[in-house]
């Protein structure tokens, strides 16, 4: 790298680092991006009068990517660098799977002042990714092009790449047009962009080549074959704003594409003819949300390709305008008033026990009334307080409401609905009573979502709002295990002495090759490993370094899981026999889940005692919910951090998604007795949903099963089984909706002593 060192250091110095300069300028050193993660003496800051951004050169970058890549992401204002918005931004080769990596050279090709100019070259096995980043003076967007050579002798099929957009805060609008779609083909895209935003800053990544996406339009992809030789080039643009206002997105649109375009212009007023301060009027393409611009003092332009739209006005809390139709011709300027937007209300609503009167913790959702599409006017999920159990009272939009609330719902209760009608300027009441039908820590189980993410990297949910997700879940134990840090973990334990709920700290360790969730921690552990260049021992051994009883294998099949790792042979270090833990997670495809649970058969059927876990990978617990599917475990000892971990580990529990299991013969136990001696399995089965069917499983083979054809909430079985060879059995239970609980094995012999079991035998 050709440039004095001791200048660029000297540079960083100068005016407290969040000034930015007068035309474009590369820095060395720690980036002066608050909260930005680029913190190594060989960082890069590239930094203009609109934006900076910084690149991860020596620092090591989220999820156990390659260094290299760009990590910090922020609007200037006023000549003020503000706070980074984006954990990664960056180039992925083949979706989320492993990334094999032996180096990466970053080098500065032009510094400015009219331009700057970053080369990061990578390898990903056999394959050349060359990226090169340009920021030029007075420009709101970084031009990104990446570069895959294929270096191998053998092509490459079926590639998912392109680049990606992870953010740190605020929410996401998705490629319009592409709504709801997780993962799958972009033909129904009405623009090739994802719009990370909030109020007061906006990052668009517009992805020309894009005709797939993936983690809900946070990675914009091109599925590919790479030839041997061959190479493939992604061209994108980076835009940041100030504001959350997107006509600028659309403009940028305009004038890369070329398209004839027009423009739509107006005021906005409330019912009462006041000019609305900063109203937010929101386009429609083909019935879905395309873009949005953001007025000032009533008045609002915005240019728009040339075609038909639907229009309407609104503002924070305030209603909807009545739609309005466009139909944009090339070069028309067209007006569109609106005058209809009434002021702000306010709920408060209360939710208790129906039969007791007990307040209850609780999540309330709107089922029908306004639902802000900018998510900067208004929630459309809510949570009753910490400090004021079962109690809600929030400003919303004026109109006529149904909420749903629930507690536990699902796995201890129904949902119940609240009419509510509320008055411009207006404070509407009620009160929601919610049938709990189960409570099982009467009966000693104790629930936990075991992979749960509160804000860190990607994640968006602070600490109290995670407590109170969890506890309207109806979750009997906090958790937390954010990827590769443990910052939260002093605040939700304080948020569990105050509500006297058990807590347990974990933590999420994140290589690019398989994820794994480490839990109970000690006090103030944290974490002291590069996971980005760690391998399986290392891992391990970081986990048990902080204090972990128990080690989870987390999502074991997704492309980056560490199962799937395993059988594509990029697991650095192989297998590892010394994790405890397989979880169930009700993000990913059933496909996987049922993957993971045949794995855990097999390893139960080989006498080795990996048990069973679940968590919901809930990051943004607004737009996701916690508990999905949860633990239930049988402490043997009062709930607390030591004593459920070591129950979840010696299998006293089982996974679910619905259904209640409370067994006769503790799961994880062993049972002896002659041969041909019979024993009788017992359970105690529930479900809100009522119960479909139950399947007693034998050695991986469902030897047994009784039907519920009138769905009964509760009933009691019992299966006879010999005791006639070592083996084992288990329990999958359905409901009336399709949700199914797994339970840990009951063991029929001593196959292994059970101390030595989890970790001693190689695979």
């Amino acid at each position: 790298m050709r440039v004095s060192l001791t200048l660029l250091a000297s540079l960083v110095a100068l005016a407290g680092l969040t000034r930015a300069p007068a035309s474009v300028r590369v820095l060395l050193g720690p980036t002066p991006i608050p909260r930005g993660n680029a913190r190594a003496a060989g960082d890069m800051t590239i930094v203009n009068e609109k934006l900076a951004f910084a690149l991860a050169v020596e620092s090591a970058v989220p999820y156990g990517v390659p260094r290299g890549a760009l990590v910090a992401v922020a609007p200037v204002r006023h000549g003020q660098i503000q706070r980074n918005r984006v954990v990664f931004a960056d180039f992925i080769p083949n979706n989320w799977s492993a990334w094999p990596n032996t180096y990466h050279h970053v080098e500065i090709l032009e510094h400015g002042p009219r331009q700057a100019r970053i080369r990061a070259v990578r390898d990903w096995g056999e394959v050349i990714i060359s990226t090169v980043y340009t920021l030029a003076s007075g420009s709101d967007e970084i031009a990104i092009s990446s570069t895959m050579t294929n270096g191998g002798a053998q092509p490459l099929p079926d590639l998912l790449s392109g680049l990606t957009l992870w953010p740190n805060s605020g929410f996401l609008f998705a490629v319009p047009g592409l709504a709801g779609v997780t993962e799958g083909s972009a033909a129904g895209a009405l623009s090739r962009r994802v719009v990370a935003y909030d109020s007061d800053w906006a990052l668009t990544l517009h992805a020309p080549y894009l005709d797939h996406i993936g983690s809900s339009s946070r990675d914009l992809f091109r599925r590919h074959t790479l030839a041997p030789g061959a190479s493939r080039t992604f061209e994108g643009w980076l835009q940041v704003g100030a504001s959350g206002d997107l006509a600028p997105v659309v403009a940028k649109e305009i004038a890369r594409e070329r398209l004839s375009a027009g423009t739509v212009h107006g005021r906005v007023r409330s019912a009462t003819g006041q000019p609305i301060a900063r109203p937010v009027v929101v386009v429609e393409k083909d019935g879905k949300p395309y873009a949005w611009t953001v007025g000032i003092n009533g008045a609002y332009r915005l240019a728009l390709p040339a075609g038909d739209y639907r229009l309407f006005a609104t503002a924070l809390h305030y209603s909807q305008s009545a739609p309005a139709p466009l139909a944009l011709v090339p070069g028309a300027s067209e007006g569109r008033d609106f005058q209809d937007l009434e002021p702000p209300g306010r709920i408060e609503l209360e939710v208790a026990e129906a039969h007791s009167g007990v307040p209850l913790d609780a999540r309330i959702t709107i089922g029908e009334g306004t639902k802000p599409l900018v998510q900067f006017l208004g929630r459309t999920t809510f949570f009753t307080t910490l400090e004021r159990k079962g109690h809600l009272a929030e400003p919303i939009a004026p109109g006529v409401y149904r909420f749903a609330a629930s507690s536990g719902a699902g796995f201890l209760a129904e949902s119940a609905d609240a009419q509510v009608r509320v008055a411009p300027g207006g404070v509407a009441r009620d009160h929601i009573a919610i049938e709990r039908l189960f409570n099982p820590p009467s009966r000693g189980w104790y629930a936990a979502d075991l992979h749960h993410h509160a804000d860190q990297a990607e994640a968006v949910t602070p600490p109290r709002e995670l407590a109170r997700s969890e506890l309207a879940a109806g979750l009997d134990v906090l958790f937390v295990s954010d990827h590769d840090s443990t910052i939260n973990t002093g605040a939700l334990r304080q948020i569990a002495l105050a509500r006297n709920i058990c807590f347990v700290a974990g933590i999420e360790l994140s290589p690019s090759w398989g994820h794994f969730n480490a839990y109970p921690l000690a006090p103030g552990a944290t974490l002291a490993l590069d996971t980005s260049t760690a391998n399986v021992a290392q891992i391990f051994a970081e986990a048990r370094r902080e204090g972990a009883l128990a080690l989870q294998v987390n999502h074991p099949y997704i492309p980056y899981g560490y199962f799937a790792s395993l059988e594509s042979g990029v697991a650095p270090g192989g297998f590892n026999a010394g994790f405890d833990l397989i979880e169930i997670n009700s993000a990913v495809s059933d496909a996987d889940n049922s993957k993971a649970l045949s794995r855990a058969w097999s390893f139960w059927n080989d006498g080795k005692r990996y048990y069973l876990s679940a968590g919901s990978d809930t990051h943004d617990v607004w737009n996701e919910e916690s508990g999905r599917v949860r633990a239930y475990v049988h402490p043997d000892g009062p709930p607390d951090p030591q004593h459920f971990v070591a129950a979840l580990e010696a299998g006293h529990a089982y996974v679910t998604f619905g259904p209640l299991i409370f067994p006769g013969v503790m799961f994880g136990e062993e049972l002896h007795g002659a041969p041909g001696t019979k024993v009788t399995l017992s359970f105690d089965l529930a479900s809100v949903a009522g119960l479909k069917q139950v399947q007693l499983v034998g050695r991986g083979t469902v030897e047994r099963t009784q039907s519920f054809p009138q769905g009964l909430r509760e009933s009691h079985v019992e299966f006879e089984v010999p005791l006639e060879r070592a083996g084992w059995y288990a329990l999958t239970v359905e409901d009336q909706r399709g949700r199914k609980a797994y339970s840990d094995p009951i063991w029929t012999a001593d196959i292994l002593p059970a101390t030595a079991a989890r970790r001693a035998l190689q695979p």
